[in-house]
């Protein structure tokens, strides 16, 4: 494919763990379905309490969406922070065996690789303590020092408002005349970066820009998932809002798209599903297809990621997505 894609985030390996409900009620406080920072010991300690090895997968909202667009063909690169330890080596090697080029990881023995814990109840909602570790040492003159010209989008995951990076990020990669993609992340980060995010990031910086129902919700307030939409169409050139089995919307100008789900029964996790989908996404327009398209291509790997534990697709679900996008 004729595109390249830099995906910039937090590149954290992903521990999963399978429990019921009253391990979640008796050991994680907040929201279920949501997400918080913690330190990396308050993972080993939910760890320790679920007393058995996790699935460990690559993962990181951002890394999710360039491991499947680098399996689909598309020349993507990674800039994040690693730590020198095993967790680093793991993702690095993880990248590369799908086609990815490793050479913009920046590695620190300063911290440990970052660790995501995805605690997936039998509903197939996951509940996410994220440890940032290496991934928060980014440095403003790391960001400097990185040619972004070279990119014909730099695809940013929404949890990096966290960092304080950010801000330079935006200015080099418009400077570099990049087209931006930016995921919302959760409803908690738009809750804390509400007024940066409808003042500033979105409207002066974001070219393509994917929400859940939820995240546009406390963005936008309460109103039908059509109207969101084409409100984030008003500052964004394609904006995507999901809605779960219901589907998801997709407006690029007069261009609207009101795209189905892949409904699977009994779904086991819902870890990645929405990165899984932005690949996809991202994949049809690289190729110049429709917004319909595109959604369908998002939808397809979607539905593939809910029916595995983890974010790491299988080769007989690849197959499946291939035969999807042939021709594309």
């Amino acid at each position: 494919m004729a595109w390249k894609v830099l995906g910039v985030g937090s590149p954290l390996v992903d521990d999963l763990i399978h429990v019921d409900d009253a391990f979640l009620k008796q050991h994680v406080s907040g929201a279920k379905g949501g997400m918080e920072m913690v330190e990396l010991e308050t993972i080993s300690s939910l760890e320790k309490a679920y007393g058995k090895v996790p699935y460990r997968a690559p993962g990181g909202s951002a890394g999710n969406s360039i491991f499947a667009l680098a399996k689909m063909g598309i020349s993507c690169a990674m800039l994040g922070k690693l730590g020198k330890d095993a967790r680093g080596e793991f993702y690095k090697s993880e990248f590369k065996s799908m086609g990815g080029d490793e050479s913009f990881f920046i590695a620190t023995d300063a911290a440990p690789t970052g660790c995501c814990l995805s605690i997936v109840t039998p509903d197939a909602e996951r509940t996410m303590r994220s440890a940032l570790g290496a991934s928060l040492l980014l440095e403003k003159e790391e960001i400097e020092r990185t040619d972004f010209s070279s990119f014909d989008l730099v695809y940013i995951e929404g949890y990096m408002l966290f960092s304080p990076v950010f801000d330079t990020l935006l200015e080099k990669v418009k400077k570099a005349g990049c087209r931006i993609g930016f995921d919302l992340a959760s409803f908690e980060v738009v809750g804390i970066f509400k007024e940066k995010l409808l003042k500033v990031v979105l409207p002066d910086y974001v070219d393509l820009l994917f929400a859940n129902e939820e995240e546009a919700a406390a963005l936008l307030g309460q109103m039908p998932v059509e109207e969101m939409a084409e409100k984030l169409s008003k500052v964004c050139e394609v904006a995507v809002v999901k809605s779960g089995v219901r589907g998801s919307v997709a407006v690029r100008g007069s261009e609207k798209a009101f795209i189905p789900a892949f409904v699977v029964e009994d779904p086991v996790d819902t870890t990645a599903a929405g990165d899984l989908y932005a690949a996809g996404f991202i994949r049809g327009l690289a190729a110049g297809a429709p917004l319909s398209q595109c959604g369908a291509i998002g939808s397809r790997i979607s539905s593939e990621v809910v029916k595995v534990f983890g974010s790491k697709l299988g080769p007989e679900a690849w197959n499946k997505v291939f035969e999807e996008i042939k021709g594309l």
